[in-house]
């Protein structure tokens, strides 16, 4: 007799040390520095959370997505936002097929009932009797217990964790400290295989001590130069690195001035695509300048951005302010949740509504 095929167990894909952690993801064409591929490895190693802090666009959801795909793990991610809630991040109940159940079980209900005459002891009855009602099977999963209940490993993005309350900041820190969830009808699901938990943040807002103890933390900011030209020829082959060191070079000169919005290494590496699209379809632009002028619109997402650029750029003079000075040359320091007092308490949210958006500021060097 022929024993019964199974399926054999998902490996579990682990890093001996940094090194080898940076070379499996640049394989899948992340270029981390060695900084960072050491704080990763051990955040594998300790089995701890790691959370990412920094501008936007810089790699810290790119991290969670490569590492998933150079180690083989499945990703479980949780897309933050204001107002999310545990039945969108942890379960809710399949209300549609537990009323089904019940219809299923109404008729033998009905024969059982009819064999009391009091309507004390049949209340008594039905009060007594487990329906099956609230147990896994009819759990309608979200990412939280997704990564929980999963069987095979996987890497947990709680992805722009700032955007929410600090009421959704609570919900986590059973998943990240203990790596259980507690559901009340059922009890306390454990983690059936450790979830590798990484959670970014855009500085939007300070996060409560209380999760910030549960993870390990790294400050993740723009890339050097030459790391970042390594990013946008590893993205983008087809950009020659003449091509990709003139965009890098005129996003740094970006970055220095003060944008409502600085250019993310994904728009850098839009930059540098359209700069060869430019080439070799032979667009007519008779300067330099003209180039530049049109790769702003990968780079810059606003019109008063565009402007200041082209203004400063050209050399012309800035533009008189509303009250008859002249806006300042320089850069203008931006403010982040580190030059601000710490503020934990809900009344970070009182006339913001959790929206408020301060410009971020550039730490240690990494990808986008």
């Amino acid at each position: 007799m022929t024993a019964p095929h199974t399926a054999p167990e998902p490996e579990d894909i682990r890093f001996a040390d940094g090194a080898e952690l940076k070379e499996a993801l640049r394989e899948v064409d992340y270029i981390a520095d060695d900084e960072f591929a050491v704080v990763v490895h051990l955040a594998t190693a300790l089995e701890r959370p790691l959370l990412l802090e920094g501008p936007a666009g810089v790699g810290k959801t790119e991290l969670a997505k490569s590492l998933a795909e150079a180690s083989g793990r499945k990703l479980v991610r949780l897309q933050c936002y204001e107002g999310l809630d545990d039945n969108r991040a942890l379960y809710e109940w399949d209300y549609a097929k537990q009323l089904l159940h019940v219809q299923m079980l109404r008729d033998r209900i009905g024969e059982k009932m009819a064999a009391f005459d009091d309507v004390a002891e049949a209340s008594q009855f039905l009060a007594a009797q487990d329906f099956g009602l609230y147990s896994e099977k009819f759990l309608s999963v979200r990412p939280l217990l997704e990564a929980i209940l999963s069987p095979e490993p996987v890497v947990l993005l709680v992805d722009e964790v700032d955007r929410t309350e600090e009421s959704m900041e609570a919900l986590l820190l059973e998943v990240l400290a203990e790596g259980q969830v507690t559901i009340p009808e059922v009890g306390t699901f454990t983690a059936r295989s450790a979830p590798w938990v990484i959670l970014t943040s855009n500085d939007t807002r300070e996060l409560s001590p209380a999760l910030k103890r549960r993870c390990l933390h790294y400050h993740l900011g723009y890339p050097t130069p030459q790391r970042e030209r390594d990013i946008v020829t590893a993205k983008a082959p087809e950009v020659e690195e003449a091509v990709a060191a003139d965009v890098v070079d005129l996003a740094r000169t970006l970055r220095q001035l003060p944008l409502r919005k600085s250019p993310s290494i994904a728009e850098v590496i839009d930059a540098a695509r359209a700069a060869v699209v430019l080439k070799s379809t032979g667009v007519a632009v008779s300067s330099q300048a003209e180039v530049r002028d049109i790769l702003l619109t990968a780079l810059l997402k606003y019109t008063s951005d565009v402007e200041l650029v082209r203004t400063r750029l050209s050399g012309e003079q800035p533009v008189p302010a509303d009250d008859g000075e002249t806006a300042p040359a320089g850069p203008v320091e931006r403010v982040t949740v580190a030059s601000r007092p710490a503020n934990t308490t809900t009344a970070v949210f009182r006339g913001h509504g959790g929206r408020d958006r301060g410009g971020v500021g550039a730490g240690r060097q990494g990808r986008r």
